[in-house]
């Protein structure tokens, strides 16, 4: 097999979830269950520009009160009636007001083929950035999987999966998407949160790697 970093693969798994789990309502359970410190360890493991952003990410979610989070996060994401930094790759790939369009379709047939199931529990649409980043969890998880069985092809064929997904989706609509909430957040938290995320996919497509 050709040569695979597993630690580093599992630092990139979980970094994914991690960030992921930063979309949702922000609370008291981030810092309970000790999110920011699994997610320096595992940005460190990957490269130092990710670990001072993660780093900073934490300081920043000390230094907020949870009432400020919540309202920056509400302002951003949910609106009332207008949504600064709409989570949703149809909003940023087929245009404003655009949900569940032919690219959450794409997504879903995406999911479908690499085996991710949504949760019952998942209030949100398929192409949130929340699900998107599970998602890519799910298939750096797989690599790592097919690493550890000794399998080259089925280690081959999830990347090829994960490049496909990254090209044609979520690669594509997380500049956008972070611009506008570094454009838009009143805290320094969500402004790191966004510059953290699209620096760490861009690394995965291959673009702008950290140097």
């Amino acid at each position: 097999m050709p040569h695979y970093d597993l630690d580093q693969g599992i630092a990139r798994e979980n970094l994914s979830r991690l960030l992921a789990a930063c979309y949702y309502q922000p609370g008291p359970e981030f810092a309970e269950e000790k999110v920011f410190d699994s997610m320096l360890a595992a940005a460190t493991r990957i490269h130092p520009e990710l670990a001072a952003y993660a780093r900073r990410l934490g300081e920043d979610f000390s230094a907020e009160s949870h009432e400020g989070l919540l309202l920056d996060y509400t302002r951003l994401f949910l609106g009332p009636t207008h949504i600064i930094a709409a989570p949703y790759g149809s909003v940023w790939l087929e245009g404003e007001n655009t949900v569940m369009g032919e690219s959450t379709m794409a997504v879903l047939e995406l999911y479908q083929e690499g085996g991710f199931d949504m949760s019952e529990e998942f209030r949100e649409l398929p192409d949130h950035i929340a699900a998107e980043l599970e998602f890519l969890y799910l298939l750096i998880y797989r690599e790592n999987e097919a690493h550890r069985n000794g399998e080259p092809e089925a280690l081959q064929a999830k990347a090829a999966l994960r490049k496909r997904f990254l090209d044609e989706h979520l690669g594509r609509w997380v500049g956008p998407f972070t611009a506008a909430v570094r454009a838009g957040a009143q805290s320094s938290y969500y402004r790191q949160l966004a510059e953290f995320t699209d620096k760490f996919i861009n690394m995965e497509s291959g673009k702008g790697q950290a140097s």
